[in-house]
């Protein structure tokens, strides 16, 4: 246990807190509780691993920072996750994923082996997944023929498993908050696997929602969770639908441009089930193993995750049941989705001004647009930019 706290007490030390509310956030004491189990490894061990995290070994690049390929003396194939230096958000994400995925286990969510502080070096060392993340098969087309129709449903069925775990199953409550393709990842056998958990927040048992500051990814987001900051658990059933609606039609949402009349993809998808032509968003590479009655329902599941209103969007319990049941015993009918450039609207506040900025500093008046614009009903807005990773706005 005193190998455990030391190596906390190292992570944070060269960190600086301004606020009680920081101390409290980083709770050395329950984090130490929770790494019980997880091995230290030495930095040296890493890099013979990686092979000095060598350029032709990097397997991507997220906010947090990059992640490596390696192999353990022992033979086993590690992913090793790097904290970039000088990165308050890495540092946050860093101890945010560290003090959930210890507690974390499931089937459908990335497996955390263990960790490594050495200097201003930290860094994490998962479980190895052979097939990469699902954009790099499903966006790209000379790899999108691997994910025939079973891989693509099992995918979405295992993704509802892992969320419903997060949300209801867990030792505590998580909102994950970036769902995205790129944060599901495929092992030799297919099996999804939810990763990335640096954006994670616990979600007391007691509370509907909690107000934050705004971090995802553009295309993702739950319109009440973009412009407001109310995050829920709903706000993961949105991401989930995307993801779904991305899974059938092979288009990335947050490049849609199949329809000139369509801002997005889920209006895209719902305009066409509007008029019982649902199918029609189906990709192409899936004609020769497509199951029509199984497409037919996860489009109408994912309908009803990105709905506007996050009331109306099912829990990932009523997904996970859905998903067994046959498309014409779904009675639910699903109303117009959210989308970036949305105006979902707040349950009205006392005293509260129509301009009034929500949590995020957003207006409940604004809406985001495809091309990251802020658009009020009286004015436009310039927000700034989102960095390289889509992870949140920086400053220009």
């Amino acid at each position: 246990m005193t190998k455990h706290r030391s190596f906390l007490q190292n992570l944070i030390k060269p960190f600086t807190f301004n606020s009680s509310k920081d101390r409290n956030e980083v709770d050395l004491e329950k984090i130490a509780a929770q790494a019980q189990g997880q091995r230290e490894f030495s930095f040296d061990t890493l890099v013979a691993a990686t092979k000095n995290f060598h350029h032709t070994l990097k397997l991507g690049e997220g906010g947090f920072g990059p992640v490596y390929k390696g192999k353990l003396d022992d033979g086993r194939e590690i992913a090793v996750k790097k904290l970039s230096q000088g990165s308050a958000q890495g540092t946050k994400e860093f101890q945010s994923e560290s003090k959930l995925l210890a507690r974390v286990q499931h089937r459908n969510v990335v497996k955390l082996l263990g960790y490594c502080v050495h200097g201003a070096e930290k860094l994490l060392v998962y479980q190895y997944v052979a097939n990469e993340s699902l954009d790099k098969l499903l966006f790209k087309s000379d790899k999108r023929e691997f994910l025939d129709w079973k891989r693509r449903y099992d995918v979405i069925t295992g993704m509802a498993k892992g969320l419903l775990y997060l949300h209801e199953e867990a030792p505590c409550r998580i909102i994950h908050r970036d769902i995205k393709a790129s944060n599901i990842l495929l092992d030799e056998k297919w099996v999804p696997k939810i990763s990335d958990f640096g954006m994670a927040r616990l979600y007391p048992e007691d509370e509907t929602h909690v107000n934050t500051r705004v971090a995802g990814t553009n295309g993702y987001m739950a319109p009440e969770y973009l412009i407001h900051g109310h995050l829920s658990e709903k706000a993961d059933v949105f991401s989930f639908g995307v993801v779904v609606l991305e899974l059938i039609s092979g288009q990335k949402n947050s490049k849609f441009n199949r329809d000139p009349d369509s801002q997005s993809l889920p209006e895209w998808a719902y305009k066409l089930y509007k008029k019982h032509r649902s199918l029609e968003i189906m990709d192409p590479t899936l004609e020769s193993s497509a199951d029509a009655d199984q497409i037919a329902l996860c489009i109408h599941i994912g309908l009803l995750c990105v709905q506007s209103d996050p009331k109306s969007r099912p829990d990932m319990d009523r997904v996970v049941v859905m998903l067994s049941k046959k498309h014409s015993n779904i009675v639910e009918e699903p109303t117009r989705p959210g989308y970036s450039g949305s105006r979902y609207r707040m349950p009205r506040r006392p005293t509260a001004s129509s301009s009034a900025s929500g949590p995020s500093g957003v207006s409940s008046s604004q809406s985001l647009d495809s091309s990251s614009t802020l658009t009020a009903t009286t004015s436009s807005v310039r927000i700034p930019r989102l960095d390289p990773h889509g992870k949140r706005p920086v400053k220009d």
